[in-house]
């Protein structure tokens, strides 16, 4: 009995120790906290200009196509001189000539791209100015003339190939141009697996409305089958833009590094 009551009794001592050390931990700092306390002056942050008017690239831009030269920047998917053409200051899909892709290779990024699908309308569906940009070569951000247009809502303009639809349908036009701006954040890999770290982020704004908010993909776009059953890893990647066999015209494309 003598032997159960001074163990209840150091148990009691711990205890009370313990309490008064936390609460020692939990008094408040004596030393009053000022404004400067928390302002962080260097290094400044770094200065560029903006573009004159939206859409135009900022001086820290990557300009990927200014309505030149397609050779520049741009190959075919076997690093040949691609047979888009250029048409009035746009590059346009050739059916048949394949998909186009930057020779430079970006992991995190800010994208601007203006595209326009035909203003003559042929087909229905995805068979309507279908076209795509493709972000590390592996995830679609789908181009598509969706106005008054039905399709699969995950396969419509500004959905997230068969993984996110849009938020909403902000399409214009046929024959007019509209723009994606786009902030991806690259995925990171497991060292032991082909599973996603982190997996990749994507938000989209089209015709500068929100159209995709921070989603994270489930792996690499593909037609058939689930995508995450299709995870490789991967180190950065070049923008693709698709041939789906539509004359899709690309404009004032630009790239900033993140």
């Amino acid at each position: 009995m003598k032997k159960l009551y001074a163990i209840s009794l150091i148990l009691l001592l711990c205890s009370s120790t313990f309490l008064k050390a936390q609460q020692a931990v939990l008094k408040p700092v004596d030393e009053k906290i000022t404004p400067g306390m928390t302002e962080v002056w260097d290094p400044e942050v770094k200065i560029i200009q903006p573009g004159e008017k939206p859409g135009d690239a900022p001086t820290d831009a990557i300009v990927l196509f200014n309505g030149n030269d397609v050779s520049a920047e741009w190959t075919d998917n076997d690093g040949k001189p691609s047979k888009w053409v250029v048409e009035n200051g746009a590059l346009l899909s050739v059916k048949g000539a394949g998909v186009i892709k930057s020779k430079r290779k970006f992991t995190n990024f800010q994208l601007h791209i203006e595209w326009k699908t035909p203003s003559e309308v042929s087909g229905e569906s995805q068979g309507r100015g279908n076209s795509g940009v493709f972000l590390q070569e592996q995830y679609e951000i789908q181009v598509l003339d969706s106005y008054n247009n039905r399709t699969y809502r995950n396969g419509q303009a500004g959905s997230l190939y068969k993984q996110y639809a849009p938020l909403v349908n902000v399409s214009r036009k046929p024959g007019e141009w509209q723009s994606y701006d786009i902030i991806y954040t690259a995925p990171t890999f497991n060292s032991d697996t082909v599973t996603y770290y982190t997996p990749p982020k994507v938000t989209v704004l089209h015709n500068g409305v929100l159209v995709q908010n921070n989603v994270s993909l489930r792996g690499p776009t593909v037609y058939i089958g689930v995508p995450e059953y299709f995870v490789k890893k991967h180190g950065p990647g070049s923008v693709v833009l698709q041939d789906h066999g539509n004359p899709v015209a690309y404009r004032n494309i630009w790239i900033r590094e993140l």
